[in-house]
């Protein structure tokens, strides 16, 4: 699966729209006064019939000949080997993916015919169904019904799930927390006779030889350095820029637009723009990046041998018939290899990851089966349940090399279609779980061209180093909501007016964009985070 789309998709907001909207969720309540209700079934109703455990699921409208998404390989074996030994009728209820958020608000608001599981992977709707009083608290059904889903999330990704210290929600693993890496062609190196560069400085120098040298024989249409105004792009080079600062500073002084924390306040944040400026105007930078938002025009350019080296999402370039590909189509010789440039003052390469969830799953205030429904979500986690429900069966859908499942290409449409819905059903995971992150890497890895699997390797293994965490308050910062959509397109109009400037009018330029971005909810952003991490503390 291709992690820069909807694999790798993490909550894009802390706080949506529709917080500010009319619709409440008293009908999740349970307006009955009675707070044990959804936790005293355990397996059967009081009939003694078996309980019914409602579960949301995806539908992409992508079931093959033979399946729906509620009847499928994938559902027989939750019903056999969790809900028959359990009691427990697992009945799934399909929302369609385009729809998610509004289909979730109307089944929310509807109270009795909400899911017992539902999810979302949008942090906002979470945040506002827990403001509206619409979740359950999950943390003493965790420690009772949950102690192997709990030490699968383990803290740090549980504490996203968390609203005003209570357990509102669970967020699903995420396998693989790498973002970024960077690529330099190998070929041009080794015919101007230059190391691969190891700093920032080493960089500069090389890129400076690209394009007074032009080894891909561009007839003069080289670019040094290939950048977008998309974050793979910029954000490795800008953090590389930021100075060490302490745990007030962090919290305080980042800023979180949308899914991303930006340093735009953090001390090194006017160097790193300005060392963009110094690149831009000699020559040594796409001259058009800031028209190239969704990175089509450096893909086309790098794939065409005119790009000596940019950054990207970790394995982007390796999948079949993409960017790598494509240049040795063109250029049978061309090599690229990846690397680890950008350095910061203290030696290390700092780049961001993601935050270490997927989605976030929830359990409505309304259920009478929340019992039930800890239960599912614990023995998903327990045994190799998880791992039977990403990858199928051993022998048939694969075959298992040191721990790692190599997928079985001369399997029948039938044995591949067992499992085309996993990543929607193993809903406690994003992305394949191996038992640790080399494992989960390695994954990845055989799931490449042969070819490009040592490259890819190291393309993921560089994009989990010297990373810098993204920062989680207990609540969310409703400036950032408030403002956030408005401030990250001035936050892209400050990079390319400062990038762009000429070098003598570089600090005037600076200033006044930053004055128009902290007028127009920086400053709000400022300080409510400030005095959030102070109520915090």
């Amino acid at each position: 699966m291709k992690q820069s789309k909807t694999g790798r998709k993490t909550a894009s907001t802390l706080l949506t729209a529709a917080l500010a909207g009319t619709m409440l969720i008293s009908a999740c309540s349970g307006g009955n006064g009675n707070e044990k209700a959804n936790e005293s079934t355990g397996g059967k109703e009081a009939s003694g019939k078996p309980a019914t455990l409602k579960v949301e699921v995806f539908d992409r409208g992508n079931s093959p000949a033979g399946s729906s998404i509620t009847n499928n390989y994938l559902t027989k074996f939750v019903q056999d080997n969790f809900g028959t030994p359990n009691n427990i009728n697992v009945q799934f209820v399909p929302v369609p993916r385009s729809e998610e958020v509004q289909k979730l608000n109307v089944l929310m608001a509807s109270g009795s015919d909400v899911p017992d599981i539902v999810f979302t992977y949008d942090s906002g709707t979470f945040y506002r169904y827990a403001q509206q009083g619409g979740l359950t608290d999950l943390g003493e059904l965790l420690d009772q019904y949950g102690p192997n889903l709990k030490k699968f999330l383990g803290e740090e990704t549980l504490a996203y799930g968390q609203f005003d210290g209570t357990q509102f929600a669970l967020p699903a693993k995420r396998s693989h927390l790498g973002k970024y890496s960077s690529f330099i062609r190998q070929d041009w190196l080794e015919k101007l006779g230059l190391p691969v560069p190891a700093t920032t400085d080493e960089l500069y120098n090389t890129l400076k030889a690209f394009k007074e040298n032009d080894p891909g024989q561009t007839g003069g249409k080289v670019i040094p350095l290939g950048m977008t105004l998309a974050p793979a792009q910029y954000e490795p080079l800008i953090w590389s820029f930021i100075e060490p600062v302490t745990e007030e500073q962090r919290y305080t002084l980042t800023q979180k637009l949308g899914s991303r924390d930006y340093p735009i306040l953090l001390p090194g944040f006017k160097n790193a723009l300005q060392f963009m400026n110094k690149l831009y105007n000699e020559g040594l930078m796409s001259t058009d990046f800031s028209l190239d938002k969704d990175k089509k025009k450096l893909g086309e350019d790098a794939a065409n041998g005119l790009v000596g080296f940019f950054s990207e999402d970790d394995m982007n370039p390796f999948y079949p018939d993409g960017l790598y590909a494509t240049l040795q189509k063109n250029i049978p010789d061309a090599k690229l290899s990846s690397v680890d440039v950008y350095t910061d003052s203290e030696g290390k390469h700092p780049k961001p990851e993601y935050a270490p969830i997927g989605m976030f799953l929830m359990i409505p205030k309304s259920s009478q089966h929340a019992v039930e429904a800890i239960k599912y979500l614990d023995w998903m986690a327990s045994n190799n349940n998880l791992f039977d429900m990403q990858n199928g069966v051993e022998g048939e859908n694969y075959t298992l090399q040191d721990g790692v499942p190599f997928v079985k290409t001369d399997a029948s449409d039938e044995v591949k279609n067992r499992i085309y819905n996993y990543g929607d059903m193993a809903i406690i995971s994003n992305g394949k779980q191996l038992g640790d992150a080399e494992k989960n890497v390695e994954a990845y890895v055989v799931g490449m061209p042969e070819a490009f699997q040592e490259e890819t390797r190291k393309a993921l293994s560089i994009s989990r180093s010297d990373t810098v965490k993204p920062v989680l308050f207990d609540r969310p910062i409703e400036a950032e909501a408030k403002y956030g959509t408005a401030l990250l397109d001035k936050f892209e109009e400050i990079v390319v007016k400062t990038v762009m400037a000429k070098p003598d009018q570089f600090d005037s330029v600076y200033e006044s964009v930053m004055k128009d971005f902290m007028a127009n909810g920086g400053q709000a952003i400022l300080d409510e985070r400030t005095k959030a991490y102070a109520e915090m503390k």
